[in-house]
């Protein structure tokens, strides 16, 4: 019994591995940009906010708001909060993805690209 629950348990982690690994690849950085500055930069240039300056995309702001994740991100991008506006209806799955993924990733450089 012990054998095949642990034979279950590899082949379970190496699936979620698999698809972790395949939804990494399949992000797009540069494509992130570019949605970002077609659609975000007008409010968050350069990791800012015109319209609520103390929630900008800044890492230590994004941690103190407990926004620094894909999930969350990917969240206010789709649905919107309080002055931004949603999204969702706008970008695919796959567009909101890449720019969450180009957020985290000026973020963790601090914008300085």
């Amino acid at each position: 019994m012990n054998k095949y629950f642990s034979a279950v348990g590899i082949v379970t982690i190496a699936t979620i591995i698999n698809f972790a690994n395949s939804v990494y690849a399949e992000t797009n950085i540069e494509a992130g940009e570019q949605i970002f500055n077609a659609n975000c930069a007008a409010c968050h240039s350069g990791g800012n906010n015109v319209i609520v300056p103390d929630k900008n995309l800044k890492k230590d702001t994004l941690e103190e708001n407990k926004m620094y994740s894909i999930n969350a991100i990917t969240n206010q991008v789709t649905n919107g909060k309080n002055a931004m506006p949603a999204f969702g209806a706008r970008l695919s799955d796959d567009d909101i993805n890449n720019v969450a993924n180009y957020v985290l990733s000026q973020a963790e450089q601090n914008w300085s690209n």
